[in-house]
Order: structure tokens, then C-alpha cells, then sequence
């Protein structure tokens, strides 16, 4: 049996000891002597110990394992509160785990280049997607009305949590909860009520004219997201062309199967939830991607060798999870870098494709009927068209010469 690279046996020496005594007590020579090579190895791989970490957060798959632990309980219930409860004793079970880890991730923060402070935060937030996935997953089958943001739930739960084990490792875990249980059930009722109730609002308006805040993509990051899609290989290619081109949110693509793709020489559309029909795009945000008979879905599909009727499949060839579909998105968009300077998210391709639905000219009514989405939800996306074509128009009149009657105010 071969050994594993050098490369991995770094990483995964260093893992093992960054968990077991911590990263600041960890010397470079300890990790080379573990995996078995000498240190100047270790340097010419990683430089550093620091880039050492920034390899192990980024390339191991520690946030993957603690992903598949974690949320696989919000997946296989249907209890919100058992599952809370499931989720905060799991946590917590893992942080006791690498106690020495949790102090220097936070202890020494300070000494990480801003370069490992993105990738930790990077991984974090791809904990927190999975979660609010599977949280979306539970409002959609149990038919809750007016829940809050999943995405919004998750965050805190995890602060909340984090904190929580920090405190632990003071030994001042007990609180007015009691043990470790008793917080477990605490936390997971007060996210029940807060999760179910609707969202405080001003008495001058309902609930659907709550304010959403749009965060579209600009052009070059979908087309830079669709270039890293094509190089890794047919499906993904074909999942962002989904995404962006029909608009679909991920947990309606989850859903999706062969069956809902129809197509002709003309057009092509899938059929999402209940009735709806959705046209999926040739043109997406002024760059062409094939056409209707020819474009990375149909390739994908004529592709493969499966029987699934799923559109989309996970690396072991069943049905495409959230976990899977949170892997591939940050495959491609993981090392891209929005202006509030986080990573893209899977929201945001459906988003994206609305603004600019909009901006194409397509009306009010047409997109009530394309998203299933009533007129309050959809202003906000109409001011934000509005907005980015003032901001093209006055692009194009500074681009033009101006004539000779011009005056300055």
C-alpha cells in the first residue's frame, strides 16, 4: 500500500497536533517529524507554520467531516426542536474534542494573516449554509408560515454555540440552564419560537413589504463563477447554468429531475414546485452560454451513463444533497471575494437572475407568474434594476463625446 503524498502527511500531522496541544505549543520540527520528512520540507511546501494552517483549513476536510456530523440531524427529523437539540449537544460535543484547537483558533487570531482569517471564516460559513439548507428544508416540508431567515437562525446558532464552548473551556459551562443538557433545551425553545413567529413589523405594513435587502453579483464574478464551474467538469458547469439562468433557489434545484427539463430547437424550461415553469436563459448577464439545443445542461445530460431521474447528483452518483451542492458552490465561488468581502453565496445566483430579468425589461405581472413571488416581495428587485440602469446610462453618457452647445452647471 502506498503512502500518502508529502503534501497530506503534513497536513494531516499538523492537524493531529494543532488538536491535541494546540497551534501556538506546535513547532514546525514536531510536524515534520510526524509525517515522517524533514523540516525543510515542510518550508518549501508551506513556508511557514502559518501557512502550514492556512493549508489545513483550506485543503482538509475537517469543516467537511464536522459538516456530515453536525447537520446530519436536521436532515432526519422532523421535530425543529429535537433536531435544535440534536445539533447544540453535537456542537458542543465536538468542540470538548479539540480543546486546544478552539483556544488557539481564538486565542491567537491575532498573529493569522488576514489570508487564514478568510479561509476560517470561509469554512465556518460553509457550516452555517448547510445548516440554514437544511433548516429551509424542514420549513418546506412542514408548511410553516412566515418563518425567519435560515440563514439569519443558523448564524446565531452557531455564535451562540461558539461562545458557549469557550466558556466551557473556563470551566463556567453551567449557567441558570443547569448542565450542558439543560442549555441544549433551552436554546433549542427559544429558536423554535423565534424561528416559527413571524418577524416584529411596523403596523403600516404587512409582512411581504418588509424590506429585502438585494445583494445581486456583478457581472464579472458570475462569468469568473461560470469559468471554475466549466474546469471542473460537466455537471457543475450545468448547475451554475440553473442557478443564473433560470433562477432557481437551491432548495427548489435539490428538487429538481430530468423529467422537469423540457426542451425543443426554441426553448428550453424546467418545471420547479408546483406547476411553475421557469425558461432558462441563453444569455446571462450579456455573455451567451450555447443554445436552447446545445448549452452545459443538455451536454451534462447526454453525458451520463446513470439511471437516476435526479438532475443533479452527489460525487458517489445519488441524488444531489445540500451538503453536495454546498461543496460544488464552494469549489468555484470559494475563492472569490464579494465588496462586503465575503465569499458568494448560493442565494445570491437566484437574486442575481431576478435584477436582471428586470432589467431585460420583463414586467411586473410576467415575474409574479416566472417566480410565484407576490408584487411587494419582487419592489425591491424592481428599485434595484432601476438603480443599475441610472448607473449604465450615466456610464454611457460620460462615454460619449459631448457637444459642442454643452455648458457646465
Amino acid at each position: 500500500m502506498s503512502r500518502p503524498p508529502t503534501r497530506d502527511r503534513l497536513i494531516q500531522a499538523a492537524l493531529s497536533l494543532f488538536v491535541s496541544q494546540g497551534i501556538a505549543e506546535t513547532t514546525t520540527k514536531e510536524i515534520a517529524e510526524q509525517a515522517e520528512v524533514n523540516e525543510v520540507t515542510l518550508f518549501r511546501h508551506f513556508g511557514n507554520k502559518y501557512g502550514l494552517l492556512l493549508a489545513v483549513i483550506g485543503e482538509g476536510t475537517a469543516f467537511e467531516q464536522v459538516e456530515q456530523i453536525l447537520v446530519q440531524p436536521l436532515r432526519t427529523t422532523n421535530s425543529f426542536e429535537q433536531a435544535l437539540q440534536d445539533y447544540a449537544l453535537g456542537f458542543l460535543a465536538n468542540s470538548d474534542q479539540v480543546p486546544e484547537l478552539l483556544r488557539s483558533l481564538v486565542g491567537e487570531a491575532r498573529h493569522y494573516s488576514p489570508e487564514n482569517r478568510q479561509v476560517l471564516a470561509h469554512g465556518l460559513t460553509h457550516i452555517e449554509q448547510a445548516v440554514a439548507q437544511a433548516l429551509q428544508a424542514m420549513v418546506t416540508s412542514d408548511q410553516w408560515q412566515d418563518p425567519q431567515d435560515p440563514s439569519l437562525i443558523a448564524a446565531l446558532l452557531n455564535r451562540l454555540l461558539l461562545g458557549h464552548a469557550l466558556m466551557t473551556l473556563t470551566g463556567e459551562e453551567n449557567g441558570p440552564w443547569g448542565d450542558r443538557a439543560g442549555f441544549a433545551t433551552h436554546l433549542a425553545q427559544w429558536f423554535q419560537q423565534g424561528f416559527l413567529a413571524a418577524p416584529p413589523v411596523p403596523t403600516t405594513e404587512t409582512s411581504e413589504e418588509r424590506t429585502i435587502s438585494i445583494t445581486d453579483l456583478p457581472a464579472s464574478q458570475v462569468h469568473e463563477i461560470f469559468q471554475n464551474a466549466k474546469k471542473q467538469g460537466l455537471q457543475i458547469y450545468a448547475l451554475v447554468y440553473v442557478l443564473f439562468g433560470a433562477g432557481v433557489s437551491p432548495a427548489e434545484l435539490l428538487q429538481l429531475e430530468q423529467v422537469h427539463y423540457l426542451s425543443d430547437r426554441t426553448q428550453q424550461s424546467l418545471r420547479v414546485g408546483e406547476g411553475r415553469q421557469v425558461p432558462i436563459n441563453q444569455w446571462i448577464l450579456g455573455k451567451r452560454y450555447g443554445t436552447y439545443h446545445k448549452n452545459p445542461l443538455t451536454q451534462w445530460l447526454k453525458s451520463r451513463k446513470d439511471e437516476s431521474p435526479a438532475l443533479f447528483l452527489n460525487p458517489d452518483s445519488t441524488p444531489l444533497t445540500a451538503a453536495g451542492l454546498n461543496q460544488y458552490w464552494q469549489a468555484i465561488a470559494g475563492e472569490i471575494y464579494t465588496v462586503a468581502g465575503h465569499p458568494p453565496v448560493l442565494e445570491q445566483a437566484e437574486q442575481t437572475w431576478c435584477v436582471e430579468m428586470f432589467m431585460r425589461g420583463m414586467g411586473l405581472e410576467e415575474m409574479e407568474i416566472l417566480t410565484g413571488w407576490s408584487r411587494p416581495k419582487l419592489a425591491p428587485f424592481v428599485q434595484r434594476a432601476r438603480e443599475k440602469s441610472a448607473i449604465e446610462q450615466a456610464i454611457r453618457m460620460d462615454q460619449k463625446k459631448p457637444s459642442a452647445t454643452s455648458t457646465t452647471p
